[in-house]
């Protein structure tokens, strides 16, 4: 499928009234602050809002929100959500330390041993422990309301995998994880240095586009899963930058593997990539 994308939304970045598409990304959606900032112009970034064209077999979608501006960029589907997979323990993580904090506890060497093997490696059992002890779907519901999600809602069944996400409200997570709301003051720092130490088999997608120098500063949190019921694999991609946050949905057949979603990922960072 040959899809393009970016749309510029011309109110609030916590609106969601850009026009949803379930075949691919269109033209892009930009979402702008109801009212300009007088302040001078901010430095560049890293990326830049631009027509993302892939050439591929699935459903996928993507935004970006450049937090100097709250500008929110992305494509025509941004809206239309996805099972998170893996993506969503960056949330997870944030709510515990966050909750812990407000009660006056500081975590054991154990919990935070726990929490670090659910960021860099992905680890599930840990992942199911923390989020069981948060409530299931309350955490999730959570996400939403503190985040300011508007796109996105907890799984039928209350599985963090199959938490429904949209390219929009990844974004917007990310930000909400950079400005402190999610993890809180005290363990923001510690979350997205643990994000930027992610290795191995999650290590894939938007930040591969970039050099080696800015690489090594993005934090990430990805999720894939094979979705044997609906024979779809499901790749997403979520990236924090210097002033910027992306995140990237894919769907398609399941015999096409990992690798196809985490190469959609990484050929949408290649052309938000600002050279």
């Amino acid at each position: 499928m040959l899809a393009t994308g970016l749309l510029l939304l011309p109110d609030s970045p916590l609106r969601a009234d850009a026009a949803p598409s379930w075949h691919g990304p269109g033209s892009p959606v930009t979402t702008s602050p109801a009212t300009p900032s007088a302040s001078p112009e901010p430095p560049p970034l890293d990326v830049r809002p631009t027509d993302v064209v892939i050439e591929t077999t699935g459903w996928w979608s993507w935004s970006m929100i450049d937090q100097r501006t709250g500008a929110v960029y992305g494509s025509e589907n941004m809206t239309e959500t996805s099972t998170t997979a893996s993506m969503i323990k960056s949330w997870v993580a944030a709510d515990y330390l966050r909750r812990a904090a407000e009660k006056g506890e500081t975590p054991g060497e154990s919990r935070m041993a726990q929490l670090t093997a659910m960021i860099r490696d992905s680890d599930n059992e840990a992942t199911q422990i923390v989020y069981d002890e948060l409530g299931r779907a309350t955490s999730i519901k959570r996400l939403i309301e503190i985040c300011g999600l508007t796109d996105s809602e907890p799984a039928e069944d209350g599985a963090w995998s199959r938490t429904q996400l949209s390219a929009r409200d990844t974004a917007r997570m990310g930000v909400c994880i950079t400005d402190g709301r999610a993890a809180g003051s005290k363990w923001t720092k510690w979350l997205l240095d643990e994000m930027r130490l992610v290795r191995g088999t999650g290590d894939f997608g938007i930040r591969a586009a970039f050099p080696t120098e800015i690489r090594k500063t993005i934090a990430i949190k990805n999720g894939w899963v094979d979705r044997q019921a609906e024979e779809e694999y499901h790749v997403n991609c979520l990236a924090i930058g210097d002033g910027w946050t992306a995140g990237v949905l894919t769907a398609y057949p399941i015999q096409l593997g990992q690798s196809h979603g985490a190469k959609i990922c990484k050929q949408v960072g290649e052309q938000l990539r600002a050279d």
